[in-house]
């Protein structure tokens, strides 16, 4: 079910702008969960937003989406609020997307306007046309959950009194930084600089909101030292995975001499050059080894241009606009998934691979280390040559691939799952509007505890 962002929803006439909470223990919230850019398939925040909205809707909650373009894929219980803004990256031609109308809204232009001079300003749009949205149907919600828009607009909607939480999954300066060192030359700095200036938003927005979310320890520690976020302000929660997609598929032939990952090819951030580098080492000891890459190839790109220089154009495969359960199938085939990431704030792609019984190599890049644990290889980040070792050990050992795919799954039912994610949320956002919390829910370690736990490792 759809409704349009320019207001079909019965307006909030009369009354406070937030409705008062009921007094039974039990009741349903009433959630609104925001998106700017939400594609269903690529990237993790379409994802985040499907499986928590879910998991909130069995939880027996009441969740509505807010999202620009491109919208997710969501559960049938679940409401989409449409909230379109120009869409400028799927228009082939956008200097020339500006109509007449755009430019009696400051909005319209301002995004038109950042594209046209090198700039990302979805998310402060998006930002804008929420909280108008949210200033007239506003009391329809008992909170506000935003997905790293961070944008000025969840403080105009906090100082409604509508309670707004902000998930962080990693602070993006992260990736501003590796974009910076991979640059050729100083134009493409300037470039990269101009791209992430929305950082300068997401940073004072981040500092003045009372609750946020973060995804991992590794994230929470990054927020604070890079946002100068207060870590008081921080709940860590971990994502989840769908064990009930994300399982061994018997029936799948798995293919010998397979690798797969997933990766933006031209992201440095991914570390993509390294698992290639890697493969091209391998080869000599694994003829006929293939690699299939879960991505989109940029053509004359950087990754196109290492694969030349490799000889690996006919040992690498990308595949992409793939369904859920086309990954899956593709996860079972392989007799090893690598996550060769320089930094990831959560690590989803080796979850779903260890939640499909698959063997895992990743890097010790960000969060990975706290997804995959012991039921993994890990290695140094932006090491090659350790890459290809570990990848080595798997290759030529039946029984340690067996053993850490049957770990691997363990450990993701044990741990993570987007039932025991939405919990904790519900917990946290009961704690925010003062009333009574579940008490039985597993414990997340403490800053301390996991401090400890990490220097005894």
């Amino acid at each position: 079910m759809t409704a349009s962002g320019k207001g079909r929803e019965r307006n909030c006439t009369g009354g406070p702008s937030v409705a008062p909470p009921q007094p039974l223990k039990s009741r349903p919230l009433r959630i609104c969960l925001l998106g700017y850019r939400s594609h269903p398939y690529c990237g993790g925040q379409g994802v985040y937003l499907h499986y928590l909205s879910k998991a909130l809707v069995e939880a027996g909650h009441t969740v509505d989406v807010i999202s620009g373009q491109p919208y997710p894929v969501l559960d049938p219980r679940v409401k989409l609020i449409e909230m379109p803004g120009l869409n400028l990256f799927e228009e082939e031609r956008p200097t020339r997307a500006l109509k007449w109308r755009h430019l009696l809204s400051w909005t319209d232009f301002f995004e038109w306007w950042g594209k046209l001079t090198g700039g990302f300003a979805e998310p402060y749009t998006f930002g804008r046309r929420a909280a108008r949205y949210l200033r007239e149907h506003g009391c329809h919600y008992d909170i506000v959950h935003d997905n790293q828009s961070l944008c000025y607009g969840l403080l105009d909607i906090e100082k409604s009194g509508l309670p707004v939480v902000a998930t962080i999954h990693h602070p993006i300066t992260r990736d501003r930084q590796l974009a910076l060192d991979a640059a050729p030359d100083w134009r493409y700095r300037l470039l990269v600089r101009r791209w992430h200036s929305f950082l300068g938003m997401q940073i004072r927005v981040s500092r003045r909101l009372r609750n946020i979310v973060t995804v991992s320890r590794q994230s929470e520690r990054d927020i604070v030292e890079q946002f100068g976020v207060d870590p008081q302000q921080i709940q860590l929660i971990y994502n989840g995975i769908d064990t009930d997609l994300f399982k061994p598929q018997p029936q799948v032939v798995r293919k010998p001499l397979r690798i797969m990952t997933t990766a933006s090819a031209d992201q440095p951030l991914k570390g993509l050059r390294f698992l290639l580098q890697a493969l091209a080492e391998l080869r000599q000891r694994h003829p006929g080894l293939e690699l299939l890459v879960v991505g989109r190839l940029q053509e004359g790109g950087a990754t196109e241009q290492l694969l030349h220089e490799l000889q690996l154009q006919d040992a690498v495969r990308f595949v992409s606009g793939i369904s859920n359960q086309e990954l899956v199938e593709y996860y079972a085939s392989a007799s090893v998934v690598a996550c060769p990431s320089l930094y990831e704030g959560f690590g989803l792609p080796a979850g779903e691979a260890m939640a499909c019984g698959v063997p895992v190599v990743s890097s010790d890049g960000g969060a990975l280390p706290e997804v995959v644990g012991d039921a993994g290889l890990v290695v140094p980040a932006g090491d090659c040559v350790a890459l290809a070792q570990a990848l080595h050990k798997l290759l030529s050992d039946e029984s340690l691939r067996q053993d850490l795919g049957r770990k691997g799954r363990e450990r993701i039912e044990q741990q993570f799952s987007w039932r025991l994610a939405a919990a904790h949320l519900v917990d946290y956002y009961r704690r925010i509007l003062g009333e009574p919390r579940v008490r039985s829910l597993p414990r997340v370690a403490t800053r301390t505890e996991a401090s400890s736990g990490a220097e005894a490792a």
